[in-house]
């Protein structure tokens, strides 16, 4: 059972940093709001006991957080 969590969250982490490498070309507003996406998902993740619907949860309040922080910063000239 734990060779397989951690292999699980290895292939997260993973896809999560090829995902993010992809983020070269994207305004500030949309890399802050990827970023807050995969980082609320896991909170939720976390958070919710491993639940689809605290992933999910997560993943959208973070998103929508990120989309503001960005935002906000393009607005500052950050």
């Amino acid at each position: 059972m734990k060779t397989t969590k951690r292999l699980s969250v290895s292939v997260v982490i993973a896809t999560m940093l090829l995902a993010l490498g992809g983020c070269a070309g994207m305004s500030t507003t949309d890399k802050a709001t990827a970023i807050g996406a995969g980082v609320g998902g896991v909170a939720g993740n976390l958070l919710g006991g491993g639940g689809a619907l605290g992933t999910i949860g997560g993943a959208a309040v973070g998103g929508v957080i990120g989309h503001e922080v960005g935002r906000n910063q393009e607005r500052r000239g950050y």
